[in-house]
């Protein structure tokens, strides 16, 4: 059988899974009875929920009796890793562009990587269906993208595609009322991307580009097979990025086809399979036929660029909610996560019984954070930091290319904001009743910075980066929130008397009825220094009737603080304790009067 490998890529919500969706239904090996769930390549609860995808995965169908492996990819920045390592595994790119929102800065960062592996590309113009959608202008952004980017004649010449995929129809033109479903873009991508090179009757050679983990088998290499074939039960040998050869035996060879993985025989130069017998495989070691031990080109990685420290709970409320708090478990469960992702490094820090775990970006650390908190986890994190480093004497910082869409009368608010975190106008496009604003900003300046701006643009504004490059540093000191935090000094429950008094002092993040302690951070103060505060005060009640009657108190609802907005919000000085029903703000010194102690000292 004939083999098309292909991928999907593009900016983060402009359609993709929804697409690969839509192309597993032609599939001529679908049982009539299967039903495909909604975005049903988001597996993970998180992946649905947020409506992102946060690992690459790849599905098969069968269509024209021709296998078509498809690789469905995050389109969030801080998962670009998986996009880059995939690249090696397909013949051609299915880019994919909202008629709407036009070229992104993801969708720059994953063709460029794709023209750089010299892949023929297809682009499809989405959600055609969308109100206010302009596919003309949007092509022309999609050339000038593919110009910019140094593209070849040959990779100029692309075929395009006009879809939606929440309808599922795809067609040659902007017009989709003549088509009912995507046969156009299987028939262009069976046309159009080339059989896989490889010769089929060659040595075996293989190299893992993506992860998945088993307890039992422990990491299972995906990845496509160069040369050769491959068999069940077979002793292999293994070059290791040190140089060293070992030899195995595969326990278990897997293809795929639709939603399913299931277990072969044998498979071909050109497929796309699965190989577990190795647990500690590493991405870009290179699996050969035995004595013919020939090592791949190296797949490159990028660095993380962002760090957070992992502690365990010390707060007068550990262990109340969650089960797993002990430092072995937390280390075990982070090192458990590295044999999965491998754009994530863990190390043990300096202080006791804590971890600096270094990712890509926010997201990529609160996917994290969130995942150990729903296993049942409890522990506290730092405030994000960027990662320095230095190259011939000189202090580099890692920046990002920042795309703003907002309505034109927030502008002035948008360019004062990325001022003041040290962001550098680039570029600025008004379109309708909205403008374009293109920044590079340093990654120290897109910490904290979404809640900020989706005031700013009251909530009409859309912010996206991808990683830049590394700069020279102009100023070290971090960007911190000029405002104080509310501290309670005691513990116990609070109360709505004492919230009532307090709400003229700032924003409060806690309701009547809630558990505090003596450190918590319950509120943001309205001036720039901290308040130390008593949320738990009680009304003084007496046997003497008061003059002034009891009037009923009504308060305003507390600010909702979920992990990105308390990630946003803290400080050095602050940690956030996650449980499993809770997320808690609160200082590194618990003790009031210990904290004067060390503001005195610094």
């Amino acid at each position: 059988m004939e083999i098309r490998n292909v991928a999907i890529v593009a900016h983060v919500d402009h359609g993709k899974t929804t697409l690969v969706d839509e192309l597993l239904k032609e599939s001529e090996k679908k049982d009539a009875h299967e039903v495909i769930a909604e975005r049903a390549m988001d597996s993970g609860d998180l992946e649905r929920e947020r409506g992102i995808t946060i690992l690459a995965k790849n599905t098969a169908i069968e269509y024209k009796n021709v296998k078509i492996n498809i690789l469905d990819t995050p389109g969030h920045a801080d998962f670009g890793g998986e996009v880059e390592r995939i690249m090696k595994m397909v013949d051609a790119v299915c880019l994919v562009v909202d008629a709407f929102e036009g070229v992104m800065p993801q969708t720059k960062f994953v063709l460029n990587k794709a023209l750089q592996e010299g892949l023929k590309p297809i682009v499809v113009i989405n959600k055609i269906d969308r109100t206010f959608s302009r596919p003309k202008e949007v092509l022309d952004e999609v050339y000038e993208l593919f110009m910019d980017l140094g593209a070849t004649e040959d990779q100029l010449d692309f075929p395009i595609l006009y879809a939606s995929g929440i309808q599922g129809k795809a067609s040659y033109t902007a017009d989709l009322s003549k088509t009912t479903n995507m046969v156009p873009l299987l028939d262009t991508i069976i046309k159009h991307v080339k059989r896989p090179d490889g010769d089929p009757n060659g040595k075996f050679q293989f190299q893992p580009a993506l992860f998945d983990y088993n307890e039992y088998v422990g990491r299972i290499g995906i990845g496509k097979i160069v040369r050769g074939k491959v068999s069940q039960n077979q002793t292999v040998s293994v070059i290791r990025l040190d140089g060293k050869i070992e030899q195995f035996r595969i326990q278990k060879l897997l293809g795929f086809m639709g939603l399913e993985r299931i277990e072969i025989k044998e498979a071909y130069a050109g497929d796309i399979v699965a190989i577990a017998g190795l647990s500690d495989i590493n991405i870009g070691e290179t699996i050969c036929e035995v004595g013919f031990e020939e090592p791949l080109e190296r797949l490159h990685i990028e660095k993380p660029t962002v760090q957070m420290t992992f502690s365990t709970n010390s707060s007068p409320l550990v262990g109340q909610e969650g089960k797993l708090l002990t430092a072995s478990k937390i280390e075990e469960r982070l090192y458990k996560e590295t044999q999965k992702d491998v754009s994530l490094l863990v190390s043990r820090s300096t202080e006791s019984e804590s971890w600096i775990v270094s990712g890509r970006g926010e997201l990529h650390l609160s996917i994290l954070v969130e995942t150990m908190r729903r296993e049942g986890f409890e522990f506290t994190i730092s405030r994000p930091k960027v990662i320095f480093k230095t190259v011939h004497d000189q202090l580099l910082e890692p920046y990002e290319y920042v795309t703003v869409d907002c309505p034109n009368e927030v502008v002035g608010n948008v360019i004062e904001l990325f001022g003041s975190r040290k962001g550098i106008l680039i570029e600025m496009n008004p379109h309708l009743n909205q403008a374009r604003l293109i920044y590079h900003m340093p990654s120290r300046g897109i910490i904290g910075l979404l809640t900020q701006f989706l005031t700013q643009t009251q909530g009409y504004g859309v912010l996206s980066h991808t990683f830049l490059d590394y700069r020279p540093v102009t100023d070290t000191a971090p960007v911190e929130r000029t405002t104080g935090a509310l501290v309670s000094i005691s513990e116990g429950l609070t109360t709505a008397y004492a919230i009532g008094k307090l709400e003229s002092r700032g924003v409060l993040f806690v309701e009547p009825r809630t558990q505090v302690y003596e450190g918590m951070i319950v509120g943001e103060a309205s001036k720039e220094t901290d308040l130390a505060v008593n949320i738990v005060q009680g009304k003084q009640l007496t046997n003497m009737r008061s003059s002034s009657k009891d009037s009923t108190v009504v308060l305003r609802r507390p600010r909702e603080m979920g992990l990105e907005a308390c990630m946003a919000f803290i400080n050095e000085d602050e940690l956030i304790e996650i449980t499993p029903k809770s997320i808690r703000l609160r200082k590194r010194i618990l003790q009031t009067n210990e904290r004067k102690k060390y503001d005195k000292k610094s």
